[in-house]
């Protein structure tokens, strides 16, 4: 069957296991760059923060995600990411 539905069902057919392995790491790559976007929003917000408190809070989020991004890098999905 070739067109371009064909690789849909091309993996219709294939284990869910291998679909995971080609598709994951193009999710995980999306995921990544959300949190490095979110890290740089942070960022900013950080350079403009006008207490400690509101350094604190902000510190704290970019520190979370980075540690996303880490655990996404060692292949893990976070909590708040998996169905």
């Amino acid at each position: 069957m070739s067109g371009p539905n064909s690789a849909r069902h091309s993996v219709r057919g294939s284990s869910d296991l291998a679909f995971r392995a080609t598709f994951r790491p193009d999710v995980r790559d999306f995921l990544i760059w959300g949190s490095q976007k979110v890290i740089g929003h942070y960022e900013r917000l950080l350079s403009t923060a006008k207490s400690e408190e509101e350094r604190q809070l902000y510190q704290s989020r970019i520190e979370r995600e980075q540690r996303v991004i880490d655990d996404l890098r060692q292949g893990a999905l976070p909590e708040r990411f998996a169905a």
